[in-house]
């Protein structure tokens, strides 16, 4: 019976964890779609477009690495509840934005948020999974993007068409407090974490983030994390946009077409966290090589379309390969750092993706006004990003 009650606390927990990462997810996402009325309200140029989608990034990696030390020094449950409250207050405050700066402040704050909540999540994670299940558990909690990827574009298209995004933004925040509430009252620090012998030989090792921060492999964590960050956001932030102006799709035909990919990204998470759990150590970094050289080509492939329908066909096929990256790097820290400085080193190497999130929305940005208009470079940019990701893995298995 003790075994049984102990499995369903840690997956409620983990349901739980889905649920925030869900939410997290749909305040960030939404914004993707609404920024196709803001920009007309507001008023805003392809710059200022830019420094919009990435003020939540400009947030969001400032707190990763505190947020994870948080988590380390006063458990994840204060930090996960701060994290929903924050979040959910300045997203609502969204909807209520009147200009460039007010919306860039507003949105800056709510990164700050929202910053903790994955390095304290992960933290819990490790904590109350063993190493072989980890894998899996950080897919559940990640698939959340997949799902979100399908529902976000059919959901705010929908929103905006109907009630507006100011209204959209408010519905948004007051789920965010209702879901704080739940997470107060059933989620838990565990009185002790689950080690694994392997593990527990670690906790000899590194006991701090800066004393982490001498292995190379970190670092290349940190770079690959950017690299695949970038293309992640360039893609999601901007291809609204893309798609709109430059292949002539309606709003909602573009929700629908673009909900697509997530169905892919459902399958590649999922099935990257299976792998990441069998597969032996070591073998998954050449599994990272084989998929950031395809996204890539893949993306070549996809600036070169000649239709809605191949441009589409790539982007869903990246999403499967990019899936795999974006599990892997999590995964690695969860099995490889010790469960003490798990949030500290999770919150590192958040940082690199998240400062990538900040970066690349407003250099595409600048690239496309630059061009007037055009988004050759902007691809050009990503594929090298793609190229960078390639070469840190394969630096992980030459000091591996």
């Amino acid at each position: 019976m003790a075994k049984i009650k102990a499995w369903d606390e840690k997956h409620l927990i983990l349901a739980l964890l889905f649920a925030g990462w869900s939410l997290g997810n749909l305040d960030r996402f939404v914004m993707n779609y609404a920024v196709i009325s803001i920009t007309k309200d507001l008023q805003l140029s392809a710059t200022s477009t830019g420094f919009l989608l990435s003020s939540f990034f400009a947030g969001y990696a400032l707190m990763q690495i505190p947020g994870g030390w948080l988590a380390d020094r006063y458990g994840s449950r204060k930090v996960l509840i701060t994290a929903i409250i924050m979040w959910s207050i300045f997203t609502a405050l969204t909807g209520a934005a009147w200009s460039l700066t007010s919306i860039l402040i507003i949105r800056f704050l709510f990164g700050i948020g929202e910053g903790g909540y994955m390095p304290a999540g992960s933290k819990l994670i490790a904590q109350i999974f063993p190493s072989s299940e980890r894998g899996r558990a950080m897919a559940i909690v990640l698939s959340s993007g997949a799902f979100l990827g399908i529902l976000t574009p059919i959901f705010a298209t929908t929103m905006m068409a109907t009630i507006g995004w100011r209204a959209m933004f408010w519905i948004i925040g007051g789920m965010g407090i209702i879901l704080a509430l739940i997470f107060w009252f059933y989620i838990k620090d565990p009185k002790s974490a689950v080690y694994d012998v392997k593990e527990e030989s670690q906790i000899q090792q590194p006991k701090s983030l800066l004393q982490l921060l001498k292995y190379p492999f970190v670092w290349s964590l940190f770079i690959a994390s950017f690299s695949v960050n970038a293309i992640n956001w360039g893609l999601l932030s901007w291809m609204p946009t893309y798609l709109v102006n430059v292949r002539g799709l309606e709003l909602l035909e573009l929700g629908w077409i673009a909900a697509i990919p997530g169905l892919s990204a459902i399958i590649g998470t999922f099935g990257a966290g299976y792998l990441l759990d069998k597969l032996p150590k070591g073998k998954e970094y050449i599994y990272g090589i084989i998929s950031a050289a395809c996204v890539g080509i893949l993306l070549y492939l996809m600036f070169n379309a000649n239709s809605v329908t191949e441009f589409m066909v790539y982007q869903t096929i990246i999403m499967i390969f990019g899936a795999f990256i974006i599990i892997f790097l999590p995964t690695n820290v969860l099995k490889t750092v010790p469960t003490q400085i798990v949030g500290s080193t999770m919150g590192f190497v958040s940082f690199g993706g998240q400062l990538a999130g900040f970066v690349t929305p407003i250099a595409i940005g600048f690239i496309v006004e630059g061009s007037k208009g055009s988004f050759d470079a902007a691809f050009w940019l990503l594929i090298g990003f793609a190229f960078i990701c390639t070469l840190s893995f394969i630096s992980l298995v030459v000091k591996k």
